[in-house]
């Protein structure tokens, strides 16, 4: 596995914007996307906050072709199909999703043959609309106001369209991608909460480099924005219930008064490309290439697994393994995007682990938690942080980091984006089921 490969084309989906410029824009700024939540009424709740994507028109990213199929879209579905066809885009790439006549003319070649181009996109447990299950429910009611199984078989599932359950299966992320793009080759979803973006993208990674691919679409896309979806989010015990009149502080990763997270839409899609092809396409300005890539399962047998091992050792696991694999020692780290989700266990194990393999050099280096800014995109959220990494090594500018004003021990606080020399980056995210993932990118040479 000796072909490199390079970041080509972001992106990101978030409450800062779509695509990259609003983005980056955002997170240099230091601007907070977290709010009162407007999808639905949030007054039952402890936490009434979050972070929605901006209002969109789905048919705007999908060829005329395909626009059938967004009836059978869930929200998470077009969050990936918009992720994906910026990324598209950035990347300069001609597929059936980007060309205006959606492939049909005769004279079209796409950048890739379609057998040699992936797909690899995360994903969550996708909830069901409630006016469609209320209008199937109230069939299957009893006489007394209970439910009949009976009768929902019978009567209530009549409510619902035929295809209705296509509209929330994981694997449908990466389906209506590949269909839109024409991606024939390897393809594959995983389903590992807020470490499902980056295991993507290293998936996507490993079959570059087996030569399997040229070219994939990876990361992953989430929305928490769905009373069912917030209300598993509640029932965690990881959302700030205390800070519904201040949503700009609300999320306070690694800070000393942290009090829990903030559940947001989101995600991002990344294209990575075999550099070889790449440079024979004529490709130009590529983000960042990753070089290094780790994984690891935390076991906490006290918390059954829903909360990190406090010592961080599942972290030192995988960020030594990307390290090792990038060739590169902990001096060399000029910049870190972590997971920092604001709740004061999950922090500061990933601060114990991040010492374990930086040292006295953590409190030099940026660490940015992009979760201050645009919530826990669940499994979304690392594709937002390998796209800004990726734009930061290109840009040679670290993001701004915001709410740490009493940082834990070792970190640096809050602070402004400033240009600096850039030439790694470590991303890291953890799964709350106990995945950990991280990877290197390293910028490309000028």
């Amino acid at each position: 596995m000796t072909r490199s490969v390079v970041v080509s084309g972001v992106g990101p989906v978030s409450g800062l914007g779509l695509g990259m410029d609003p983005t980056w824009e955002g997170v240099c700024a230091g601007r907070c996307a977290v709010g009162r939540i407007q999808g639905f009424d949030p007054s039952g709740f402890g936490c009434q906050l979050g972070v929605e994507v901006e209002p969109y028109k789905i048919g705007k990213f999908v060829p005329k072709s395909h626009r059938k199929a967004t009836k059978v879209m869930a929200r998470d579905i077009e969050l990936a199909v918009i992720a994906a066809d910026y990324a598209a885009r950035d990347a300069g790439l001609l597929t059936h999703g980007t060309d205006p006549d959606g492939g049909k003319n005769g004279d079209f070649k796409p950048t890739y043959d379609p057998a040699r181009v992936g797909c690899h996109i995360g994903a969550g447990l996708i909830a069901a609309e409630l006016d469609e299950l209320t209008g199937a429910l109230v069939e299957a009611r009893t006489d007394d106001g209970g439910f009949d199984i009976h009768k929902w078989g019978s009567e209530g599932m009549q409510h619902l369209t035929p295809l209705w359950l296509l509209k929330y299966l994981p694997n449908m992320l990466a389906c209506h991608v590949t269909i839109i793009h024409d991606n024939r080759g390897p393809s594959n979803t995983i389903t590992c909460g807020e470490a499902s973006a980056m295991l993507s993208i290293g998936e996507s990674l490993r079959v570059i480099q087996r030569g399997k691919a040229d070219l994939c679409f990876c990361g992953g896309a989430e929305s928490k924005m769905n009373p069912m979806v917030f209300l598993r989010q509640q029932f965690t015990g990881r959302l700030n219930e205390t800070s519904n009149d201040d949503p700009a502080h609300a999320v306070r990763p690694f800070d000393r008064s942290a009090g829990g997270s903030v559940a947001g839409d989101g995600g991002g899609i990344v294209t990575l490309e075999a550099k070889e092809t790449f440079d024979t396409r004529g490709g130009e300005g590529a983000y960042a290439e990753l070089v290094g890539f780790g994984a690891s399962q935390s076991v906490h047998r006290q918390a059954r697994n829903m909360a990190p091992d406090p010592q961080g050792r599942a972290v030192v696991t995988s960020v030594t393994a990307a390290m090792r694999e990038a060739g590169i020692g902990a001096d060399q780290i000029d910049l870190v995007v972590g997971f920092g989700c604001g709740v004061p266990g999950w922090d500061a194990a990933e601060v114990n682990g991040l010492k374990a393999v930086l040292g006295e050099r953590l409190g030099g280096v940026p660490v940015v938690s992009l979760r201050a800014m645009v919530g826990n995109c669940g499994a979304g959220g690392g594709g937002v942080d390998v796209a800004v990494a990726a734009k930061a090594l290109r840009e040679r500018k670290v993001p701004a980091v915001i709410n740490r004003d009493t940082p834990i021990e070792g970190l640096g606080g809050s602070d402004e984006s400033k240009d600096a020399a850039l030439r790694y980056a470590l991303v890291f995210n953890m799964g709350s089921g106990g995945q950990h993932t991280a990877m290197v990118l390293k910028a490309m040479e000028r």
